[in-house]
C-alpha cells in the first residue's frame, strides 16, 4: 500500500484515542485534532508532537540477531528461522509451556487477537499474558463483579459534560489525558488522591489520603451516606443485591475512625459524600491510584458500592467509570492476550467459550490450553525450574514498567531465548537475542476501542521505513515455519478483523456487528454490537446490569494493610505514576525532543520538612530506597506533598527507575501489582569517588 498524502486516523498515545488528521508535507508530517467527540478539536503535549515518532533516529529497521554479545542485522529470513528454531528445541525438550508471551496495550485489536490466537495454537502454550494487568485488571475484575461486565466507560465521554459532580478517585487527567478536562469544566470535581497534581488544583474538593488506605476512605463514604440518609433506598430494593453484606463492612468505619487511618478530615469525608447526593448529576470514576493496589478490586469495589449506594449506575445523567490508561487498553484485554480470557471477553475454563472459539480456529476445544499465570507471574517465573526458558515480547517494555524490575531484569537475562518486536529501541531490547522491526500507529491499518467501548480505526499515512513488518506479518512467519498453515495467521487487518468478529460473536463483547465498511462510513460504534443493523450500544445499563437477574452486586469488602507498611528503615511512603510529558515506560516519549525537554529526567517530589530531616535540598540528587532496591532521582521540593509520602514517575530508565523499589505483592483476584505503596527511607546520594 502506498503513501497517502492526508488521512484521518487517531492519538498512538492514551484511551481516550483522540480524533486527528494527519498530512505529508514538504518537511515532514503535520498533524491536527479533529471535532472528535473526546478531544472536539483539543490535543495535549503528546499528541502535537506525536508525528515525531515517525522520525526518530534510532527507529528499528532491520531485524536483528545476537552474535557473540552483540545485536547485528540480519535478514527476516534469518532471523525467523532463528526464532523457529529456538522455539522448536525448547519445546521439543520441556513442553509447550516452557515458551512465554507477553503482549501490550497498545496493540492493535487485530493484533491482540492474532497474538492470542498465535499462543494457544502455534506455540500451544498457556503462558500468555500482557502489560495491561499492570493498568486496568483490577477496575475490570471490580466492574465484572458488580455489574457483569466490564467496559471503561458504560457511557460517552461526552455525558460527563452535563454532570454536576464528579469523583475522581486515584486519576489525575489534567496530566495523563489532558483533553478530558474540558469535558470536566463543568462539573465540580472531587479528587481523592494523596498528591497535589494538576487536576486536584482544579477541584472544588481535594481528599488528600495516605498511599493504601483509599478503601477504608471509600467505606467510610459509604458509612456516611447510608447513616446521613443520602442512600438511594429504592434504588438498592429494585436495582442491585448484595447491600447487608457490604454495610456490614461499612458499619464501623465511621468518620473519626477513617481519618485516623487515612488523614482525610471528617468534615471533608462529608462534604464529598453530601456533594455526590445533592447532585442532579453525578459519576464516580477510578484510575491507576484506586487500582494499583495487591488489594485494587476491592478499592475499586468500595467506590462502585458508593456509587450504588447513590443510584448512579444504570441511570441517565449517573454511573461509574474507569478511566482506561494505555491506548488499545480497552480492546487489548478483550481478545485473547489475557491469561485467563479467550476473544470476545469470555473465559478460557467456559467450555462454551472453549467450543465457540475453537469452531472459529477450526481446530477441537481440547487442543486449546488452559489458564495461564498473570503478567508479574509470568515475569518472575522466567529462567526457573517450572516456568518459561523462552519469552516473546510484543509492545512492551518490562525492563522499565514492570514491578520489582532488578528481579524481572535478572529473569529476562536468565531465559535461553528472548525475542522482542518494537518499532524503536528499548531496555528490553538491549537484553534479547532477536530483535523485531515492527510498524507504527500511521504505518498500519487496525482497529482501537477507546474507554468508551468504541471501536476506531486506525489508517495508515506512509510506509515504515527500512525493512519494519506488520506484528501480523511477524506471525505469520514465525507460525508457519512451525509447521502451522499459513491462511491461520492472515497477514490483512481487515481478514484479521472479520476473524475476530466470528470469534466475538455471543461474547460479552460482541463485535460481530461492526466491519471496516460501518466504520469507514463514520458511523460511531461501541460495543455489544451483535448484527450489522444495530446501531451499537454507547451507554450500557439502563435497562438492567448485565447479571442473570438483570442487577448490580455490592460486594462486600475490607480494608486491609498495604503489602509494604513504613518501619523505621523505611519511614516513608513512595508512590509511583505518570507526568504530563511522558508516556508508560518512556520509550517512544524520551525520543522526542519538546517532551523529553519538558520532563528528561527521573525526580522526588518531596514535602519541604521531610527533605531537610534527609538532608536533602531542591535539586539535590537523592538515593531513595526500599527493601527490594534503590533508585537514584532529582529533589523537587512541593509544599502540598504529604510529609510521609514521597512520589516518582515511572518513565526513566537505568538507576533512574522507579519501579526498582516497587514490590512483587499482587492482588489475589486480578493480579495486579502494588505499584502506589512501597515502603522506602530517603537520603542523599553519595558519588563514588
Amino acid at each position: 500500500m502506498p503513501d497517502v498524502r492526508t488521512v484521518a486516523t487517531h492519538c498512538p498515545y492514551c484511551a481516550l484515542q483522540c480524533g486527528t488528521r494527519l498530512t505529508r508535507e514538504r518537511r515532514g508530517v503535520s498533524v491536527r485534532p479533529t471535532d472528535f467527540p473526546v478531544n472536539q478539536g483539543g490535543l495535549c503535549q503528546k499528541g502535537w508532537t506525536a508525528p515525531s515518532l515517525l522520525d526518530v533516529a534510532d527507529r528499528l529497521r532491520h531485524p536483528m540477531v545476537r552474535r557473540d554479545g552483540e545485536l547485528v542485522p540480519v535478514c527476516w529470513d534469518i532471523a525467523l528461522d532463528t526464532i523457529a528454531t529456538g522455539l522448536d528445541r525448547i519445546r521439543a525438550e520441556r513442553g509447550p509451556d516452557a515458551i512465554g508471551v507477553f503482549g501490550g496495550g497498545g496493540l492493535t485489536n487485530e493484533k491482540a487477537y492474532l497474538l492470542g490466537k498465535f499462543a494457544r495454537l502455534a506455540l500451544g502454550t498457556s503462558q500468555i499474558d500482557y502489560n495491561g494487568r499492570f493498568c486496568m485488571s483490577s477496575a475490570a475484575a471490580a466492574g465484572t463483579a458488580a455489574f457483569g461486565l466490564d467496559r471503561g466507560l458504560p457511557f460517552p465521554v461526552t455525558d460527563l459534560g452535563g454532570a454536576d459532580v464528579v469523583l475522581l478517585a486515584g486519576a489525575n487527567p489534567a496530566e495523563t489525558m489532558p483533553p478530558l478536562m474540558q469535558h470536566l469544566r463543568s462539573p465540580e470535581l472531587i479528587v481523592i488522591d494523596p498528591r497535589r497534581t494538576a487536576t486536584a488544583e482544579q477541584a472544588a474538593l481535594h481528599l488528600q489520603p495516605l498511599p493504601g488506605t483509599d478503601l477504608a476512605l471509600a467505606l467510610g463514604l459509604l458509612h456516611i451516606a447510608v447513616v446521613d440518609g443520602y442512600a438511594d433506598t429504592r434504588y438498592i430494593a429494585e436495582r442491585t443485591s448484595g447491600f447487608d453484606a457490604a454495610w456490614q463492612r461499612a458499619m464501623s468505619w465511621w468518620p473519626e475512625r477513617v481519618e485516623r487511618v487515612t488523614g482525610v478530615p471528617v468534615t471533608e469525608q462529608r462534604q464529598a459524600v453530601r456533594m455526590l447526593a445533592e447532585a442532579g448529576s453525578a459519576y464516580v470514576l477510578s484510575g491507576r491510584g484506586a487500582e494499583q493496589h495487591s488489594k485494587g478490586v476491592d478499592t475499586v469495589s468500595g467506590f462502585i458500592n458508593l456509587a450504588l449506594a447513590l443510584g448512579l449506575p444504570g441511570r441517565p445523567g449517573g454511573g461509574y467509570g474507569c478511566l482506561t490508561g494505555q491506548g488499545n487498553g480497552q480492546g487489548g484485554r478483550e481478545h485473547g492476550q489475557k491469561a485467563d480470557q479467550l476473544p470476545g471477553y469470555r473465559m478460557i475454563t467456559d467450555q462454551a467459550a472453549r467450543e465457540h472459539v475453537a469452531e472459529v480456529w477450526g481446530v477441537r476445544p481440547e487442543v486449546l490450553p488452559g489458564p495461564g499465570r498473570s503478567a508479574y507471574e509470568l515475569l518472575d517465573a522466567l529462567g526457573t525450574e517450572d516456568g518459561p526458558s523462552a519469552l516473546l515480547v510484543f509492545g512492551s517494555n518490562p525492563v522499565v514498567s514492570a514491578p520489582n524490575a532488578a528481579h524481572v531484569t535478572d529473569h529476562l537475562k536468565a531465559l535461553d531465548l528472548l525475542v522482542v518486536a518494537d518499532f524503536v529501541p528499548s531496555e528490553t531490547t538491549e537484553l534479547a537475542d532477536v530483535v523485531l522491526p515492527v510498524t507504527q500507529w500511521a504505518e498500519e491499518e487496525g482497529t482501537m476501542t477507546n474507554l468508551e467501548g468504541r471501536i476506531l480505526r486506525r489508517r495508515r499515512l506512509q510506509v515504515p521505513p527500512g525493512h519494519a513488518r506488520s506484528d501480523l506479518e511477524v506471525l505469520h512467519g514465525i507460525a508457519t515455519r512451525l509447521g502451522e498453515p499459513g491462511h491461520r495467521y492472515p497477514t490483512r487487518p481487515r481478514e484479521v478483523f472479520d476473524e475476530l468478529r466470528r470469534a466475538s460473536a455471543g461474547g460479552k463483547a460482541d463485535y460481530s456487528g461492526i466491519s471496516y465498511e460501518r466504520l469507514d462510513s463514520g458511523e460511531a460504534l461501541h460495543w455489544p454490537c451483535p448484527d450489522g443493523e444495530h446501531p451499537g450500544t454507547p451507554r450500557l445499563f439502563l435497562d438492567g446490569f448485565a447479571h442473570a437477574d438483570g442487577r448490580a452486586r455490592f460486594v462486600a469488602v475490607e480494608h486491609r494493610e498495604a503489602g509494604d507498611v513504613p518501619a523505621e528503615v523505611f519511614p516513608l511512603t513512595a508512590t509511583t505514576g505518570r507526568v504530563l510529558a511522558q508516556y508508560q515506560s518512556g520509550a517512544q516519549t524520551r525520543r522526542v525532543a519538546e517532551l523529553n525537554d519538558a520532563s528528561p529526567e527521573a525526580f522526588v517530589e518531596v514535602h519541604p520538612d521531610t527533605a531537610s530531616r534527609a538532608g536533602l535540598a531542591e535539586g539535590a540528587r537523592a538515593r531513595v530506597t526500599s527493601p527490594r532496591g534503590s533508585t537514584v532521582a532529582t529533589v523537587r521540593l512541593v509544599p502540598t506533598m504529604r510529609t510521609d509520602t514521597v512520589f516518582l514517575p515511572f518513565h526513566f530508565p537505568g538507576e533512574g527507575r522507579a519501579n526498582l523499589l516497587t514490590s512483587g505483592a499482587l492482588d489475589p483476584r486480578s493480579r495486579m501489582p502494588e505499584f502506589k505503596v512501597s515502603a522506602v527511607r530517603l537520603e542523599p546520594e553519595v558519588s563514588a569517588p
